[in-house]
């Protein structure tokens, strides 16, 4: 037939428990769309699986699963800001806090604002609040409601926005003695880790859905923050959640007083 014995190959076999393996990894990268190999492996041990990373990530490029990577945009400053998370890093549940807005649309183009709040040490979502707009008394009522809900911060983190810096919003923060870290205008990776949990929220909520109404985004972004917190493990806590680092970290003897928490430790 006029072909080199060279390109002559042998077809491998697929037992019927290999190909579950693979219907299970297809299954799971269907339901976690932005989720990389590595939180697939974790997610299939949850569920029973005996697999380690490495298979999976053999069959993760035999399927042409892989997710396309981005590109890092270069910074143009140095991002040394005093109030940068790098240097002013928490240490303690409740003892940072950051928020910013996201900007999103209904299906018949009507604006959406997306208000974030996260305690960085534990990377919890406090709260997802979705609105039209947002006013300067609305911001320091949904603070005030997590402040007597779990309980205040030391400091709170956020951009130059005019609602972060309204009278109102620092006023109230005054009044309750929470710190107002902002970080340098034009540099949003400084508040890094607010940052990172609205990427996550827009590659793994927003882009996958289609708000008919404000209602619509009301439930589909609690619903999401619901699973984030308890249920999405995080790498940086030892692929636990967010939830359940919180409920186990307990205050080395160095750590400043704040009241009884969960334990580090376990991370």
């Amino acid at each position: 037939m006029n072909q080199h014995r060279s390109v002559q190959r042998y077809k491998p076999k697929v037992d019927e428990e290999e190909r579950r393996f693979i219907d299970a990894i297809h299954k799971m990268a269907v339901k976690y769309k932005r989720f990389g190999y590595r939180r697939i492996t974790r997610e299939l041990k949850k569920r029973g699986w005996r697999v380690n990373a490495k298979r999976v990530h053999r069959f993760w490029k035999a399927e042409g699963l892989q997710l396309r990577k981005k590109t890092r945009k270069r910074r143009g400053k140095d991002g040394s800001g005093k109030n940068a998370c790098h240097i002013h890093t928490a240490e303690f549940p409740n003892h940072i806090w950051s928020y910013d807005f996201v900007e999103e649309r209904t299906e018949r183009g009507g604006k959406l604002r997306v208000l974030t709040i996260v305690d960085e040490f534990t990377r919890r979502c406090l709260a997802i609040e979705v609105s039209r707009k947002f006013r300067q008394l609305d911001v320091a009522d949904i603070l005030s409601g997590l402040f007597s809900k779990y309980g205040k911060p030391v400091a709170i983190r956020s951009d130059n926005g005019s609602e972060f810096r309204s009278k109102v919003v620092i006023g109230m923060l005054q009044d309750a003695g929470v710190e107002r870290l902002f970080v340098e205008p034009g540099s949003p990776w400084e508040n890094g880790y607010i940052e990172s949990f609205n990427g996550k929220l827009r590659d793994e909520c927003l882009n996958g859905e289609l708000f008919l109404s404000l209602a619509d985004a009301k439930y589909v972004v609690t619903k999401w923050q619901n699973w984030y917190n308890t249920e999405r493990q995080h790498s940086r806590l030892n692929w636990m959640t967010p939830s359940k680092f919180s409920a186990t970290w307990v205050a080395p003897d160095s750590a400043p007083p704040h009241p009884p928490q969960p334990t580090r430790n376990a991370a």
